[in-house]
């Protein structure tokens, strides 16, 4: 099953150095039946897109929380046995948790798929979105407009072997 693993720089940086993510239970996300009726598609890329844009909110959530990590969400597409994970929340008709999965964890770095992470130019406006996390989640629709400004940037596609690279670890 293909799960999708909010992080950091620094997060991707200590992952490389174990060679693993999470030290135990941790949440990633994936395509989960509450996101299939979110998102109202059959087309597994499109949910799969969806769910990796889910991780890429809770990154930015990450980034809020760690005022000094470079300004860059990071996403880890991770390939796991369904065994390993149990279903997240879905709860009703609040988005928030939509797609959200527990992993067992610790899960092998070799085991990932790609890397996704912000370009260096979007830094400012991932900046200002977690910034404003918190007063859109209070229904701030003008702090609402900055959040989804961030996700107006791609995040860039990374091969498993450029992480040393990414983490500033290159050769």
């Amino acid at each position: 099953m293909r799960v999708y693993v909010p992080l950091t720089l620094p997060g991707l940086a200590e992952a490389y150095k174990t060679g693993e993510l999470g030290s135990g239970p941790f949440v990633a996300y994936a395509v989960t039946p509450g996101l299939r009726e979110w998102y109202v598609s059959d087309d597994i890329e499109e949910l799969e897109y969806a769910a990796l844009g889910r991780a890429a909110l809770a990154s930015l959530r990450l980034l809020a929380a760690e005022p000094e990590a470079p300004r860059r969400r990071v996403v880890i597409a991770v390939d796991v046995a369904e065994r390993a994970v149990s279903a997240g929340p879905d709860r009703g008709p609040d988005p928030a948790p939509l797609g959200e999965v527990r992993v067992a964890g610790p899960v092998p770095l070799g085991k990932a798929a790609s890397v996704h992470v912000d370009a260096t130019d979007a830094a400012a406006d991932v900046t200002a979105a977690a910034e404003a996390l918190q007063a859109a989640d209070g229904g701030d629709d003008d702090a609402q407009f900055v959040v989804d400004g961030a996700e107006d940037h791609e995040l860039l596609w990374f091969a498993t072997q450029e992480i040393a690279n990414l983490v500033g670890r290159g050769d």
